[in-house]
Parts: C-alpha cells; structure tokens; sequence
C-alpha cells in the first residue's frame, strides 16, 4: 500500500471518466484518506456519488477562479485534516470557442481564462496547501498534454496554458523543494473525458494516437492514476520538477512515418 497513512487533496473530479477519478482510485487503492473538491451544485452530485466508493471521504466546494474559495479551502482542510501528504491538480478549462478553428483568433478574455484556470491555479493552490504539507515530504502533481509542447489541432489555447503549467511545474519545484515539498506533472494521452469533448475532432486525434503510438492504444485514467499515486507516494522522492508522459509512448516518435517505411 504505497499511500497508507497519507492524506490528500485531489481538484477536478468530474464524473467517472475524469482522470482525477482515475487518481483518486488508484490512491484510495493504495491506502490513502482523500478530500475530493467540486465546482458548483452541478457536479456535486457527481463527486457525491462517486465517493461513496472510497473511505471517509470529504468533499468541499472550490472554484480555482477565486482566491477567496482556495483560501476557504485551505482552511477547511487544515480544520477537518490538519494536513495534507500530497495534493492532486486536475483542473483545466478553455471557453469552447476557442477550441475550434485558429490559434490566430484567440480572444484576448479567452487567453485570459484558460491562463486563469488551466494553468496560474496551480501556483494558487500550492501556494495555500503548502503550510499544511511542511515537514512532511509533500508532493504536488498536476495535469498536462503534449499539446503543450506541439501544436494539435484546435488545442489551441489550452496548449499555450499547459505550456505555461509546465513551467511552472519547474518553478514551483525550485521554491519548494526547500520546505521538502514536490512538484512534478503527468502528461496524459488522449482520453475520453468530459473536457476532451470540448476540442474540435478530438475523435481524429484520440484514433490517430491508437494507430502511431508505439503501443499500438491510448491509455486509460487508471493507467494515468497508477503513475500518479508512484509521484504521491515515497517511492518518487528523489523526483522533482519533472514532466512524465504517459500516453503509449506516441510523445516518442514520428507519427505516421512507419506507414511510408
């Protein structure tokens, strides 16, 4: 049990298919007490049903958009927990529009809130939650896409925001790995999530991965949630400021170059 006796934080649970749900199995699993957070009464019913599924579980309300509501948060679980081991970051939105067509036609209030939410939320939540995992070897995982890191399709905006998450992956590690906190991501494949939805011919892209990764498939949340519970747990500590991906190994290779070969 990798996580026995720890307790985390996991942000962005939607529904079954997310990849935080994918998470919060795979370190419930391993033996952790988990506070799970939902925005708004929509999917509170959602996060609500699904953790009856894991033990003595807590849900709080948050929206990373509001410093006030991260702040209340932080608090909250400092009063119901008294601490956090690790805190998982899941948390991604670009305004559907702008996940069509052009890069080019970016609204200026667009950028602003993929910016917001995708990507400055993770520097606000580990600047709250950092007091709560001082002195106890805390990790910090967030969420990532190769679209941060080359152009795909109508990913748009939301790739310029996972590049800006990544670096400050990097920057976050840096100033607090003195207070013995880490701070890595997982870059994952192509999954049918409720976020995916929003891309444009997110189905083109999800079946162009199964046949040019290397593995021949698209991985799965619980795939994501395995490597994620390795970075929460002590088996990862020498690990920091790093991007890991998990996606069947298509971030290797050439796409499509077999089928000419």
């Amino acid at each position: 049990m990798l996580l026995e006796g720890k307790t985390g934080l996991i942000l962005g649970v939607a529904n079954k298919r997310s990849i935080a749900w994918g998470i919060a199995k795979a370190c419930a699993r391993e033996g952790a007490r988990l506070a799970l957070t939902y925005q708004g009464e929509r999917l509170k019913e959602n996060v609500d049903e699904l953790s009856k599924d894991l033990k003595e579980p807590i849900l709080y309300p948050c929206d990373v958009s509001r410093d006030e509501d991260i702040a209340a948060l932080a608090a909250s679980v400092k009063a119901d927990l008294g601490h956090l081991d690790f805190v998982v970051h899941s948390v991604a939105f670009a305004q559907r529009e702008e996940l069509t067509g052009e890069f080019l036609n970016t609204s200026r209030e667009g950028y602003r809130i993929a910016q917001d939410i995708s990507s400055y939320s993770l520097t606000a939540v580990s600047r709250a939650m950092a007091p709560l995992m001082e002195g106890r070897a805390g990790s910090i995982v967030t969420l990532s896409y190769l679209g941060g890191e080359r152009v795909v399709p109508h990913y748009n905006v939301m790739g310029v925001a996972k590049a800006a998450l990544e670096m400050s992956v990097r920057y976050l590690a840096a100033d607090l790995g003195p207070k013995g906190i880490r701070v890595n991501a997982i870059s994952a494949g192509p999954i049918k999530t409720l976020a995916a939805a929003g891309i444009g011919d997110f189905g083109k892209i999800f079946r162009f991965v199964e046949k040019n990764a290397p593995l021949r498939r698209n991985v799965s949340t619980e795939e994501v949630g395995n490597v994620a519970a390795f970075f929460l747990s002590d088996l990862s500590s020498g690990i920091t400021g790093e991007v890991t991906y998990v996606d069947a190994g298509f971030s290797t290779t050439t796409p499509g170059l077999a089928d000419e070969a």
